[in-house]
């Protein structure tokens, strides 16, 4: 990630296959930074897409000089996009979201009030609007997710976070972290929080997350995340001479 921070906020938002979801995101957006603040850039990474979400990605950053994007040349996955993004942001305080417009960054304001006295909070989303499979498969992940790691996080999948910079710059990330951060940011020693949060209906498009994605390949990547904080260097010095 660069080291010189030129915005208070970078938004940093994988997308694939998004296509009629783009202008309402970009929307949603800047009218929620009107009341928080104009000191901001959105980071749109586009992870491959093939339905023309990469024209739109370019018209937007044309239209508005504080929208940047990369464009991978195939779909490597949402911890990858992460990744390119945090890389290219230049803020000081980094806010996640995915582009399905499920949750609203008008909400970011009561993540904001916890960053006062956390390194990271992410969003519990409240009256959940998905479909059964979704809805069951997200709390079976989020229960064993807990159980294994030893974590007490009510809700890791929630797309939107907001974390101080310093904190990302400390974590390297390898595939299916992203599902991670909260632990691999308190394996850091940085402070966790969450607060309640709005969720909607997906508009447009169809929801990349499936049984065999949510819970087989994030269960692999639980034992990955369970032998680091096994481990882990942890040591405090107490005297230097």
């Amino acid at each position: 990630m660069n080291l010189v921070s030129m915005y208070n906020y970078s938004f940093v938002i994988p997308i694939y296959n998004e296509r009629d979801n783009l202008l309402l995101l970009y929307e949603n957006i800047t009218d929620a930074m009107k009341i928080i603040s104009n000191d901001y850039e959105i980071v749109l990474v586009d992870d491959g897409s093939t339905d023309g979400s990469l024209d739109i990605i370019q018209k937007l950053a044309k239209l508005d000089i504080n929208v940047h994007f990369l464009s991978l040349d195939r779909n490597y996955g949402q911890t990858a996009a992460f990744d390119a993004g945090f890389k290219a942001a230049h803020g000081k305080l980094i806010v996640t979201m995915d582009a399905d417009l499920q949750v609203d960054a008008h909400d970011l304001p009561l993540l904001l009030e916890k960053l006062a006295t956390h390194d990271c909070v992410i969003g519990i989303r409240q009256k959940r609007s998905d479909n059964l499979i979704k809805l069951i498969s997200s709390k079976i992940a989020n229960f064993v997710r807990n159980k294994l790691s030893g974590e007490q996080i009510q809700d890791t999948g929630c797309p939107l976070k907001v974390f101080k910079r310093e904190a990302i710059q400390k974590v390297k990330l390898f595939n299916g972290m992203h599902r991670f951060f909260p632990t691999l940011f308190k394996l850091e020693g940085f402070t966790v929080a969450e607060v309640p949060i709005h969720h909607y209906p997906r508009r447009y498009g169809k929801s990349k997350y499936n049984v065999r994605n949510r819970l087989f390949r994030a269960l692999r990547d639980l034992f990955a995340v369970r032998w680091m904080k096994s481990r882990y260097l942890n040591y405090f010095i107490i005297q230097k001479g």
